[in-house]
């Protein structure tokens, strides 16, 4: 899962499409599939930094190790699963501390 930054540097398209050596039908495929998600402003796509690296994930999964693109999906949907289980791991944890922080108390100074 992805944060929203307002100061991350946006791409059009066609750049993203030069960064990552890729066609960008190839690039409003992945889209459709939902497998990036750009922001759209006014109509028009723009790509983040995360969005670019995604983008390479895929190149890499497809090209280089065969994956097919319902493959790569179940990979990114399994990868997101990971984020959100770490997530709320995190929160678990830091619940845990201010729960049993609660119960202790300060050291006496005469011990």
């Amino acid at each position: 899962m992805r944060e929203e930054r307002r100061d991350e540097p946006l791409f059009m398209i066609s750049v993203v499409a030069r960064i990552c050596d890729m066609h960008p039908q190839s690039i409003r495929l992945y889209e459709r599939l939902g497998l990036i998600r750009p922001r759209y402003i006014s109509k028009r796509r723009f790509f983040s930094e995360a969005d670019i690296e995604r983008l390479r994930q895929i190149r890499r999964l497809t090209q280089e190790m065969g994956v097919n693109l319902a493959g790569v999906e179940i990979i990114f949907s399994l990868l997101d699963k990971i984020d959100q289980l770490q997530q709320e791991l995190e929160d678990v944890k830091a619940e845990h501390r201010r729960a049993t922080g609660a119960f202790l108390l300060p050291a006496s100074p005469d011990e």
